[in-house]
């Protein structure tokens, strides 16, 4: 039989469940583990962990609760395990490891791959004018972090010396699955197609459950929560794979729940850009082999551009966020009007102080869809809604004042106040700078022991070429003679949506393959740009994947700044799919009847 690779996603994000390692080590039957840890954000709190203490700067959950728990049975097994919690001191990361081995009497051969951090070349690349990716801004006078995300080359070169355990920094959350792969199936640095194939399959998982049923459209079809498998892939040297599940665990894998992943974050799917390939997903087909197995086939590839992409973080004064609850008949219209008396009684006793305003201000009154359903939203009449003012500040000590004002709406203003659970802290606005650097500029190496081995990464490609924009997808549809009903989309379609700093992807995608036609006819990039005028300042772009029926929306400006440059209760965007499946469409009758 040909050779099968089995990984396991035990990690979404820092701060994701721990039974997902222990599930997949105990009914898995994995050869690899990968965890993904690194978010920006997350970066910036690791940097201020290192600046306190030289000994931290990871993600500690990751060796002392994860590993701890299955280290022994990890080599027991001869699983290996690649993670990034690494974070901006992978070194001090694995050390832990091995202090934690030596202390269960184990020997483990544990490699880490360096060389993102950027933030020696900050001084020069300021004289040199590097701009912010999207806005074309000035890089900040200092930065907290800047780090590049690395490809998989490194995680390949410390398997093939024979790690068991590989610690990385930041890294392309995918790359931690393709580099096994690599090392598996020794799959070339410019077998694109192998490559992009090798990517998706980390695209699915790198999110844990969210290949499993997590987010998925049809929540209620999707079993056990409480017990819900964390993802596994099963791969193959050609690049098409299979994901499932650890047998007995809730979840549910199907066509739609692995079409819903793959349309995650991805932007134009003709040109998914990662630093090893240039991945194209529009011709990708998903295929159901039997319960909680999906083949996922199709992925093409293209030589990657010249450059990393480089995620660098920098405070930019302070934020702070309060909620009150307001009950009773025109709750939300009592919220609002509380909201404005705080921020103006606090605008005027900064004036009194000698305080300059705020930098930007935020009401949302949660519970009357009035933030995220805009002019749609149908509850403003609600008799309970959640106040929540989100301001910035220069200064800290504004923000302090604007905290102790929160609390004195329960005896002053509006009936049915209540909900004050104690002052809330500002916290320092940490916001993200991205830009790209040649790859030629960094050196990733792995450190095994006191072994140095440097990576050669392939470097001075052309720019990756934009795609010509198809012409539009033609199919058939009803005759206008058969009686049409409106429905919201959600009825005869699914969709996800994510971030991408300040922009929102929602994949939307036709529940059966012969009601696209129709679906494109009126999910035109004006209808949806309309729907959404209340939160996307930005364009929308769609762009179409025929092999899994569906479409992928690029909402640009479309979250307040995204990330931490953002006030809104969703800055990223985790919502808006939900809110476009609410947009009413005309089918046949006829479709209703099919389920």
């Amino acid at each position: 039989m040909s050779k099968v690779v089995r990984i396991g996603g035990a990690s979404g994000f820092w701060g994701d469940s721990s039974v997902g390692a222990p599930q997949l080590v105990k009914s898995g039957g994995v050869d690899y583990l990968v965890f993904d840890y690194l978010a920006e954000l997350t970066m910036s709190i690791l940097a201020a962990a290192r600046a306190k203490d030289p000994a931290l700067g990871y993600a500690t959950d990751f060796v002392g609760v994860t590993m701890k728990a299955i280290l022994e049975e990890v080599v027991a097994q001869g699983i290996r395990v690649i993670s990034n919690a690494g974070g901006v001191n992978p070194q001090a990361c694995a050390q832990a490891i091995s202090a934690l081995a030596a202390e269960q009497g184990l020997r483990v051969k544990i490699a880490v791959v360096r060389g993102d951090d950027v933030m020696p070349l900050v001084p020069g690349l300021r004289e040199e004018g590097v701009t912010e990716m999207q806005s074309g801004a000035a890089l900040p006078d200092r930065l907290l972090t800047a780090n590049a995300y690395l490809g998989a080359l490194p995680v390949k070169q410390a398997l093939d010396a024979g790690a068991q355990i590989v610690v990385t920094g930041r890294c392309v959350d995918s790359a931690v699955t393709l580099g096994a792969l690599m090392h598996e199936f020794g799959w070339d640095a410019r077998d694109y197609d192998r490559l992009a194939a090798g990517s998706l399959a980390g695209h699915i998982i790198e999110c844990g459950c969210q290949a499993t049923g997590g987010l998925h459209t049809d929540w209620e079809a999707v079993p056990d929560w409480a017990h819900i498998g964390y993802p596994v892939i099963e791969c193959h040297a050609d690049g098409s794979f299979v994901a499932t599940k650890p047998p007995g665990t809730g979840g549910l894998v199907s066509t739609a729940v692995i079409a819903e992943q793959m349309l995650y974050e991805i932007g134009d799917p003709r040109r998914y850009l990662l630093p090893d390939v240039t991945c194209d997903f529009s011709a990708v087909t998903v295929e159901q082999l039997g319960e909680h197995r999906v083949r996922v086939q199709g992925a093409r590839g293209l030589a990657p551009g010249p450059c990393y992409k480089v995620s660098s973080t920098y405070v930019d004064g302070f934020r702070c966020s309060a909620q009150l609850t307001i009950v009773g008949i025109d709750a939300a219209r009592k919220a609002r009007r509380t909201g404005e008396a705080i921020l103006e009684r606090t605008g005027e006793l900064f004036r009194q102080q000698g305080l300059a305003g705020y930098s930007r201000t935020l009401i949302e009154v949660l519970g009357s869809e009035q933030g995220n359903f805009g002019p749609q939203a149908r509850t403003a009449d609600v008799r309970e809604a959640v106040l929540r003012v989100a301001v910035m500040h220069p200064q800290k000590a504004a923000l302090e004042l604007f905290a102790r004002e929160i609390a004195p709406a329960g005896t002053s203003w509006s009936p049915g106040t209540t909900g004050a659970d104690g002052r809330p802290r500002p916290s320092p606005a940490i916001k993200q700078f991205a830009f790209l650097l040649e790859k030629q500029r960094i050196a990733p190496q792995v450190v095994i022991g006191d072994q140095l081995l440097p990576v050669t990464v392939p470097t001075g490609q052309a720019a990756v070429p934009v795609p010509v924009r198809p012409e539009p997808v033609e199919g058939s549809t009803d005759s206008p003679q058969t009686a049409m009903v409106e429905v919201p989309l959600i009825r005869v379609a699914w969709a996800r949506s994510g971030d991408k700093g300040d922009s929102s992807n929602i994949g939307v995608i036709a529940r059966r393959a012969e009601w696209l036609p129709l679906l494109r006819e009126q999910l035109t990039e004006q209808r949806v740009a309309g729907w959404l005028a209340h939160l996307v300042q930005g364009s929308v772009t769609r762009f179409d994947l025929p092999g899994i029926h569906a479409m992928n929306f690029l909402c640009t400006r479309a979250l307040d700044g995204g990330g931490m440059a953002s006030l809104r209760n969703d800055p990223l965007g985790k919502g808006m799919g939900q809110i476009l499946l609410s947009i009413p469409v005309r089918v046949p009758a006829g479709w209703l009847a099919t389920g």
